[in-house]
Order: C-alpha cells, then structure tokens, then sequence
C-alpha cells in the first residue's frame, strides 16, 4: 500500500522522501496489546529461538523481506534506517522530553507522562483511564509509574529487562545500573529516525490501523511536545488483510509467505494484481480461488498488450480520468479498472497500449517486461558481438564506450536496457 502511495505522488509530479524503519530493538512483545511496557524483546525472542545475536536475525529477516519486495515490484524508499544506528538520536529526544518536563524517571525506566500532553487522544477518540497511582499498563510492571497509560522512552537494564541482550550506556541515571545502560522504547525509535530523516513534520505517515490507539498515538504525544511543532499532516491506516475471512494466524497455517504463494505456481506479480483490487481502507480477504482470478486478469492483460503495436501515443483523456481516481485518495481499485476500460475503447491499438504502459507507472505491474517476456528474438550476429562488446565495457565501468555500443545496437533495429546487471535486448 506504502509502494503504491509514493508511486502515485512519484506519477503526479511530486518528489519524494520516502523512509521505511527497521525496528531491530526495543519492539516489546506486548507493544500492540496495550501492554507495551512488558513482556519479551521481539528481536531477542527470535535470537533465542534460532540460537543467533539479534543483528544477525535482523540482518536475515530482512533480507528476506527485501528480496519478496523486489519481486512485488516496489520501489525502495529514500531511507531504510535501523532503529539501532539512531540509537544516540532517540536519546537527544527523550532529553528533551525530561527538560520539558514531560517525561520522568523511575528506576526502571523513563516514562512519557501522558496527563501532560494536550489532546492526548484525539487520533483514536478513545477515552483515558482513570489515574492510578502506582499502576502499570495492564500488569503492574513498574510502582512509580504515575498513570496508566505513561509509555516507556527509555528501559533501563533492570527488573523485567535485566537479561536484555541489545543494549547501550545513555545520559540518564538508575539507581540499578551503571552508566544508565539500557534500551529504548518502540515509539521513540520512529520518531527520532522520522525526524532526523523528515524533518519536525511528515507530510504522510502510514501503517496499519491497530497502531491508532497506542503507537502512533505515543508518536504524536513525544514528538510534538519534543519538537513544539504538529507531527504529521496526513495519516494514512490501512485496513487489514484476511484470510478465508478470517484473521491471519500462523497457529490455523493461514499466514502465507512469498515463497509459499511461489510454490504453488503463482507469480508475486498475480499476488500484486491482488492487491491493487482493494483499496487501502477496505479489509481484503485472500484464497487462493480469489489468487488465481487475479492470476488470469494479470495474463490476459500482459497477452493483449502483447498483441498490440509499439508506437502509440499515451491518451490525454484517459490519463485524466486515471489521474481523478488515484487523486481521490489513492482509489487505485478504480485506476486499475480505467486501464481496463481502455481495453475496451475505440483508442487505436497502439495508443492503448502507450497508456496502459503509463499507468504502470503507478500499478506496478512491470507490464513492458512481462510483454517482453518469452519472446524468441532472433539476433544477427553482429548485434550479439556488440552486446558481448557492451557487456565488457559495463564491467569496466566505461560507460561513454557502452553508450556508444547501445546507439549502434540502435542504429540496427534493437533496444536495449540494463536490469538487475543484464542487458535487455527487445526489437524496435
């Protein structure tokens, strides 16, 4: 949903600054449940489970999240920071907070103090909870906590958190450990790292809708009161994902992976088709029945477009009508069916085939590749001795003599491009 937001601001002229955060400490186990200051580190849980330091389990997941992205066809963002490099960051903020007198420290941990902040919960619309004194968040975790809702900036290496693994020495003092060693809160990391990235205010922030109550709420609470300054012009929640028109659940064996979803013989670009069909504020319920119809869709778009001349020119009219559904708050489901309608149009082959391939800027469906795919192109030998020639000269980084070699495969009826270090032959 993220892709397909920068894609339309990316269509529609705009620059962006796109950062996606990987939490690779301080995300609790209870964070979502409303219990954000206890239970067990996520990235210490799965350190354990695999028998690996955390940064080694950081370093695997992600990788694996990053290579399912790049076969969904995203593009990657501006910034990819990890929570851990910002670490001295969230420290300046929660310094911050502590000077302005809306934070305090207790020996186990910094505190936000919620009854400090203006409007508190107005994103959720929620009502606070009555203050008790010397009450946690759900289990009683910390005594000198003043009210129930007060969330962690900041966990020092004590109590329930003495045998945690990441930790780092900071300015602030516990009378349980030296140098004030310990770790930081989730919702601090996001908006350190959003603001040494973005700047005091985001014009979009995005993320799924159980992060209102808690999370994005905790982020509105410490980075206005930190910065002096609004947050965050538009949020933007998307709605969850089911599965046979239940919750996912690993425990049911109703969670998929990529490679899942790839064993059975279907291409993460169906599984992307799937996707454009909801839009981001509608639930969606996945089967594999609904997966194959996206799959057939996706292939008998790629097999007209096939079909069609090179050549045309992009419609004007339709463009406009693409451009009303997705500047109608991102309603990509309908931007989706404006390309079908062409299809169906009296526009000449070759100029619906020009404007779907603009669309494509913003579905991602990859389309001029899948067209030329499985292609049989017959290659004169002295196109296939340029392109060994060219291929040369790229390893060599001479790219003034590669430019050269492309105009001449040029000059002879081909094209070619460079994609994930090969080159693309297609005929003109």
């Amino acid at each position: 949903m993220a892709d397909l937001i920068n894609r339309s601001l990316k269509y529609l002229g705009y620059e962006t600054n796109f950062v996606r955060n990987y939490t690779d400490v301080g995300h609790l186990s209870g964070d979502n449940d409303g219990d954000a200051d206890t239970g067990e580190d996520r990235m210490e849980k799965a350190a354990k489970r695999e028998n690996l330091d955390p940064l080694k389990i950081a370093e695997k997941y992600k990788k694996i999240y990053e290579e399912d992205i790049q076969k969904l066809n995203t593009i990657f963002p501006t910034h990819r920071p990890e929570a851990t490099k910002y670490i001295q960051e969230m420290q300046k903020m929660v310094q911050e907070l502590l000077e302005k007198g809306f934070a305090y420290s207790t020996p186990l941990a910094i505190y936000f103090d919620v009854s400090k902040a203006t409007h508190y919960h107005r994103l959720s619309g929620q009502k606070a909870e009555k203050n008790i004194s010397g009450a946690g968040s759900g289990e009683v975790s910390d005594n000198e906590k003043k009210n129930p809702e007060d969330f962690a900036l900041w966990f020092f290496k004590a109590g329930a958190h003495k045998n945690a693994l990441q930790t780092w020495d900071s300015p602030f003092e516990s009378p349980l450990v030296e140098n004030g060693r310990g770790f930081p809160g989730w919702h601090i990391e996001c908006s350190a790292m959003g603001r040494a990235l973005c700047g005091n205010t985001l014009d979009i922030k995005m993320g799924g809708i159980e992060h209102i109550p808690i999370h994005h709420t905790n982020e509105i609470a410490q980075s206005e009161n930190a910065n002096g300054e609004k947050y965050v012009n538009y949020w933007v929640h998307n709605e969850h994902l089911l599965v046979d028109g239940k919750k996912m659940s690993k425990s049911e064996g109703t969670s998929y992976s990529l490679a899942e979803v790839e064993e059975k013989g279907f291409s993460p670009l169906d599984l992307r088709y799937f996707f454009l069909q909801a839009h981001y504020r509608s639930k969606q319920n996945f089967t594999w029945d609904s997966l194959q119809a996206s799959k057939n869709a996706r292939e008998k778009l790629v097999a007209k477009l096939k079909a069609f001349p090179d050549g045309g020119k992009i419609s004007q009219k339709w463009k406009e009508k693409f451009i009303e559904k997705i500047e109608d708050d991102f309603s990509i489901p309908e931007a989706l069916s404006v390309a079908w309608e062409v299809l169906k149009s009296d526009l000449p082959d070759a100029d619906k085939k020009a404007t779907i391939l603009d669309f494509d800027q913003v579905l991602g469906l990859d389309l001029e590749k899948e067209i030329s795919k499985n292609e049989k192109i017959e290659i004169p030998n002295e196109v296939q001795k340029l392109l060994e020639e060219r291929k040369k000269t790229r390893e060599e980084k001479d790219w003034e003599k590669s430019d050269e070699l492309r105009d001449k495969i040029s000059e002879l009826g081909f094209e070619v491009r460079d994609e994930n270090g090969e080159q693309i032959l297609k005929k003109k």
